[in-house]
């Protein structure tokens, strides 16, 4: 019994001993890295002072510091960054639909600032900006070297002012200069219209006003058209649509999805997950969807397009997205400023991050240039038939009645025509539309 019981507190007191070989050199590990964060931060406040008392011309020692906490989050990801008590009112402005600037979404690529899209019907819009194009100089000054922030505060100005952007675009062989009057933008977060038989809705960002304007619009057009039965299908048109708040990619998405999941989002810790399902209801009543996409297409456009993508619940057509997976929470800060921070990245319901990846369209389809057409080429495009020869027979085998159904037919088809120069994808996506309707159960 001696014997065993000595075994026994033997056996603990080397469970004990081993235990404590183990966790002792973690525990100095842990000790370790906290050394070192103190370490690094006593060099920034060494760093500080040398600065401020050595440095050339005298600084700003909150500019300093701003400056410091920028850097550390822009190192991180092109999408985090300290915002200044200023810059986090115009974000907040912005996201409520109206602010004052050129009307371009931007981020950095390699140290250059490059275009995710111009708003429709801004300055920068008119002016001929384009998605994908680079930013070198504003005003004659050079902008490389600068962080995001401190190139867009370069471009912000009173209403009214002038600005010049030289532009480096992929198939022009210099940079050129585009001149851009600020104005004050106001925001219309959803524009909409009926082309044909088909609705179509231009979703221009993802503000607060945007599934409300989306939700009016598109009862009216139903309304115009003498109800549901009288429509064909709807083009959702996300190009250019540089993205916004989640909670209104989610409205958007769950306005045309009876159930399942939209969008997961995953953060660094597993409880930080979340997961958003769609509710019943169907605003389009089952009706075929199409939606347009290209390289101006960001974040919450994404969102939407991989969900009703993944779900089968539209055919996706244009060119692949923008690919921007990943979430920011602005988290005010003291000082009246706030840190904007890249907190989990998002997934499409299948389970697919977009990440760098984009989301790549069913058909593809791209928008060719525009290019003015001469008098002689239209009368070309025309052609010639045997009706325009003198002289020939008029046909009698259809009624006055008949003939008018076929000219108003042959006018749907001209309209039709011309919206092909005009933009080519959005009439691909109406006769695309027009397939599916035709395809689709006669009792929708």
């Amino acid at each position: 019994m001696k014997k065993f019981l000595m075994a026994a507190l033997l056996g603990t007191a080397t469970g004990a001993l081993v235990t404590t070989q183990i966790t002792g050199p973690l525990i100095a590990q842990e000790a370790d890295k906290k050394a070192t964060v103190y370490e690094q931060l006593d060099l920034f406040g060494d760093i500080f002072e040398r600065i401020r008392a050595q440095y050339v011309e005298e600084v700003d020692e909150a500019d300093l510091i701003e400056a410091a906490i920028n850097g550390m989050l822009t190192s991180l990801d092109p999408h985090s960054s300290y915002l200044p008590p200023k810059d986090f009112d115009n974000m907040r402005t912005q996201t409520s639909g109206e602010f004052g600037g050129l009307g371009i979404e931007v981020t950095q690529e390699d140290g250059y600032v490059k275009v995710v899209s111009p708003m429709d019907g801004t300055p920068a819009d008119e002016a001929g900006m384009e998605s994908g194009d680079f930013i070198t100089m504003v005003d004659g000054q050079s902008i490389l070297g600068l962080n995001l922030e401190q190139a867009v505060e370069l471009m912000r100005g009173p209403v009214g002012s002038e600005i010049i952007l030289t532009v480096v675009r992929e198939g022009v062989d210099e940079p050129f200069d585009v001149s851009i009057v600020r104005d004050t933008i106001k925001v219309t977060a959803v524009r909409s219209r009926t082309e044909g038989e088909s609705v179509v809705l231009r979703v221009t960002t993802f503000n607060r006003q945007t599934y409300p304007n989306l939700e009016e619009g598109l009862a009216k057009q139903i309304e115009d058209a003498g109800g549901i039965d009288s429509v064909n299908g709807i083009v959702l048109d996300l190009r250019n649509n540089p993205g916004g708040l989640l909670t209104q990619a989610i409205a958007v998405s769950d306005a045309f999805l009876d159930k399942g999941e939209i969008v997961s989002t995953r953060g660094r810790n597993t409880r930080d997950s979340e997961r958003y399902n769609a509710r019943p209801g169907d605003l389009a009543e089952g009706k075929p969807i199409v939606v347009l996409i290209n390289g101006g297409s960001a974040s919450a456009s994404e969102i939407v397009a991989g969900a009703l993508q993944d779900h089968r619940r539209a055919v996706v057509i244009g060119e692949k997205s923008f690919g921007k997976g990943s979430v920011q929470t602005v988290v005010p800060v003291r000082g009246d400023g706030a840190m904007r921070l890249t907190t989990s990245r998002y997934y499409t319901p299948s389970g697919r991050s977009i990440q760098a990846l984009g989301v790549s369209p069913d058909i593809i389809v791209k928008q060719p240039p525009r290019q003015p057409a001469s008098e002689e080429d239209e009368d070309q495009r025309r052609g010639r038939s045997e009706a325009d020869l003198r002289g020939s027979l008029n046909n009698d085998s259809i009624t006055e009645d008949e003939r008018k159904l076929l000219e108003e037919e042959r006018a749907k088809a001209e309209e039709a025509a011309k919206l092909r120069d005009q933009d080519y994808q959005l009439a691909y996506a109406l006769d695309v539309l027009k397939g599916l309707s035709a395809l689709a159960p006669s009792d929708q």
